[in-house]
């Protein structure tokens, strides 16, 4: 069972994604929280396997509450999944650094609701493609040295910093695997030893390092 928490300053937004995902055999919303400040409370006395978190909130902002439950140096991090419009795209990438798993948008349908939960609670980073592109690279840009360090990644063998830039152009595992042509598994097993070698917690963190250390083009 996926134990989830709900967490949107709009009354009718929430109350639709607690229907939708309570009615879904697996998933059960183990609470509810209309600001960042009581998410985070909440979500560190029932740990849900799941935070869909808003951004833009009351109190404390949806990054903050990220970033105090799964964000660098939290201990036990909390899986979190941020809803946002196209129109906050610096908010999102501010989100992902601050430790978030993913981000749908808020007129997702709720199959990608249904499906990003699952996503995150599974451990996957949730990132679809073209949101990638258009929002990480624009805004890592702009933090990133202006040419890229030497021997930004060393401790990574070609085929492993191969994968890293395919990873942060949106690419999934199958995806990965057409272009390199090799298996989803072996695909599985190189993304596995990046993240150790990196000391990264997933592909979110993977994306943000790759365009931060100039190892993909924002363009």
């Amino acid at each position: 069972m996926i134990r989830v928490l709900v967490c949107d300053d709009q009354a009718l937004v929430r109350t639709g994604f607690v229907t939708i995902l309570d009615a879904q055999p697996g998933i059960e919303v183990a609470g509810e929280a209309s600001d960042g400040r009581a998410a985070v409370d909440l979500a560190r006395r029932i740990r849900p396997d799941v935070v869909v978190m808003d951004i833009r909130m009351p109190v404390l902002d949806g990054i903050e509450a990220t970033r105090l439950l799964a964000g660098p140096g939290v201990p036990d991090p909390v899986k979190t999944l941020v809803v946002t419009t196209f129109n906050l795209d610096e908010y999102v990438y501010r989100a992902l650094r601050a430790g978030a798993s993913g981000f749908l948008l808020k007129d997702a349908t709720p199959a990608q609701l249904i499906a990003g939960v699952r996503t995150v609670a599974a451990g996957e980073a949730l990132l679809a493609p073209e949101v990638t592109r258009r929002l990480i690279g624009r805004y890592a840009a702009r933090v990133r040295p202006a040419a890229a360090p030497p021997g930004a990644a060393p401790q990574l063998a070609p085929r492993e910093l191969e994968v890293l830039r395919l990873i942060a152009t949106g690419q999934s595992n199958a995806e990965i695997a057409a272009t390199l042509v090799i298996s989803a598994e072996t695909v599985k097993t190189y993304v596995s030893r990046i993240l150790t070698k990196l000391d990264l917690r997933d592909r979110v963190q993977a994306v943000v390092y790759a365009y931060r250390n100039g190892l993909a083009d924002p363009n």
